[in-house]
Parts: structure tokens; sequence; C-alpha cells
């Protein structure tokens, strides 16, 4: 079957699933490994906490770490690229393809590193274990509109930023699939809820709503999510992710204004919690009239409802000193 017609389909090409189960939580990070005619490609590895998970998950595809020719980072997140520098380490002769705004912090991770522990505290090593440099003759600078060759495999490579500055989404025209990271959310198994995941410090709605137009203009069959999984009807998925995205942000936007009309005395880290605490409450009532609380919490330990508050926060607040500047 053929999805777009420009490319004959090679039948050897195979894509594959790996649950690295991230700190014991099924199903929260998906790594997708291409296998195609004697070339194997890892897309989003994860963190280094789960490397012994998708160790394991790579042994029952008869593939060792020895066997990989490549690395492809939709971003650096540690929750998608965290395990990157020791893989390298483990095998040196890994290709690591990167935007270049997220390059140098492959290379020397600490301002990364900084920032994460800024966000998750003492929980850091917990979560995403250690993250090691990547040297840089291992790197492949990707800008976006580049074809990788992969084996018999062509990735069309996109910059798709909004959640993170240096995002990109590699597509196979061959499969019909869309590696799209985090550009669409948080959507696992294909279920009934699609969870925004807004983490300081780049998120811009403007940019994303471009990369939404830039992915609907490929016509992918099917969006891989690295949380979590294949999600198969990818206009009916962005139209509702860009709605309940937008509608956070007036979520988040009404608590800060909320917190900041209050009159009692708080001082602005006070209202910063206030604001906080309104926006958890609302949010994960949707997710659980929806999911249930069980799965709601699955949905809500994925993505961190508090970073997301935070980052949509820092948004709100850029895109208004930006209206109120003189021009």
């Amino acid at each position: 079957m053929l999805f777009f017609g420009r490319r004959k389909k090679n039948v050897m090409n195979k894509i594959t699933t790996l649950d690295t189960n991230w700190v014991g939580h099924p199903k929260s990070i998906a790594a997708a490994l291409l296998d195609s005619e004697n070339h194997r490609a890892i897309i989003d590895p994860g963190p280094e906490s789960t490397l012994a998970t998708l160790r394991d998950q790579l042994r029952a595809n008869g593939v060792e770490i020895a066997d990989l020719d490549a690395i492809l980072l939709t971003h650096i997140h540690l929750d998608h690229a965290g395990a990157t520098g020791t893989l390298v380490r483990e095998n040196p002769r890994l290709a690591v393809y990167v935007h270049s705004k997220g390059a140098p912090h492959t290379v020397d991770p600490a301002k990364l590193l900084n920032s994460a522990g800024r966000l998750w505290g003492d929980e850091l090593k917990f979560l995403f274990g250690e993250t090691l440099p990547v040297p840089r003759e291992n790197l492949r600078i990707l800008e976006g509109a580049e074809t990788l060759t992969l084996g018999s495999r062509k990735l069309d490579v996109v910059y798709t930023p909004g959640h993170a500055s240096h995002h990109v989404s590699y597509f196979d025209d061959d499969a019909g699939v869309a590696f799209i990271g985090d550009t669409t959310g948080i959507r696992i198994d294909n279920g009934p809820y699609i969870l925004p995941a807004t983490p300081p410090p780049d998120i811009d709605l403007g940019v994303w709503n471009q990369s939404f137009a830039a992915i609907l203009d490929r016509r992918p069959a099917r969006l891989f999510l690295t949380h979590y999984g294949f999600s198969n009807d990818p206009s009916a998925h962005i139209a509702e992710f860009r709605e309940r995205l937008h509608h956070w942000a007036e979520v988040a936007e009404q608590a800060l204004t909320s917190a900041a009309n209050d009159p009692a005395p708080l001082d602005a880290d006070a209202r910063d919690a206030a604001a906080l605490s309104a926006f958890v409450k609302k949010s994960r009532a949707e997710m659980d009239e929806i999911l249930g609380s069980v799965e709601a919490e699955h949905h809500a330990f994925t993505a961190a409802l508090n970073l997301s508050f935070l980052g949509l926060a820092r948004y709100i607040r850029k895109r208004t000193a930006a209206l109120d500047a003189p021009s």
C-alpha cells in the first residue's frame, strides 16, 4: 500500500515500538526502533534511567546496542534524549541526529541539567539517571528540510518548534508515519484523551500552530508519539490537541489573573503557588472525568502538570510583556 505515491515501499523496513517502562510506569515513554537493510536506528532512546529496559527490549528484537547505527532525536529533553551519551560511550560509531539549536547542549549538558534540576529537584537522578555528553564528532546537525537515508529507508526532517525551540519531526512517507516527539502532545495507545506537555522554557503557541500545519501538509497516515505509541487519525488528533492546548493556556491565564487579583496580602511566590494549584486542580478534574482516576494519574505522571503550568505561565508573561512594550 502506498500512502503518498512518492516512493516505492520497501517491505524490509520495520518500525518497532520499544516500551522503556519509565521508573516502573509502562506506556509512558516509547522509543522507536527503525530496521532497514542492516541499518538500525532509534528515535528518542529515552532517559538513561531506562537504559536497562531499552537494552532488554532491543535484545527481544534480536538487536544489541553495538548493532545500532544511529540515534535520531526529536529534541533534547531528558525523557527523550538523556540516554544518548551513554549509548555513544558504549557504541562509539553511533551517528546522533539533532537540531542545531539543541546540539550544543548534547556536547555540554551542564545548562540542560541545571535547568532540569530547578524543575525536578531531588527527583532528577531517580527519574532520568545520568546524562553524559555526546562527542561532537558523533553529531549530525539538522536544520529541517533534510532527507536522511537509513538503509533503504528515507526520512524527511521537518522543523517543528512550539514545545521546544529545537524540535524536529521525522517523516517516513513509505510507511505513512510521522515521528513527532512531543509536537502533538501525550496520547497513550491512541486513547480518548490528548494531554498537552508544556514545560519551560520554550513554549510558544504561535509557532506551535505553524508546526501543526507543517505536519498536516505532509499528510501522514499515522503519528508516532513518544508518549505513547501510534495515533491513527492525524487530522482529528491535531485538531483536538490544538483546541486543548489553547484551552489550557486560557486556564493558566485565568489562574494567574485570579491570583494576581486576590485581595489577600500575598507575595509573588504565594500568588504563583495559588495559580499553579488552581490550574492543576482544574486540568486534573477534566482528566479524571474523561479517563477515570487511575489512567488520569498515569497521564499526569507522564506529563507533570505542574511543569505544564510553569511553561504556559512563562509563555503568557512573555507574550504580555511583548504586547505592552512600546512600539
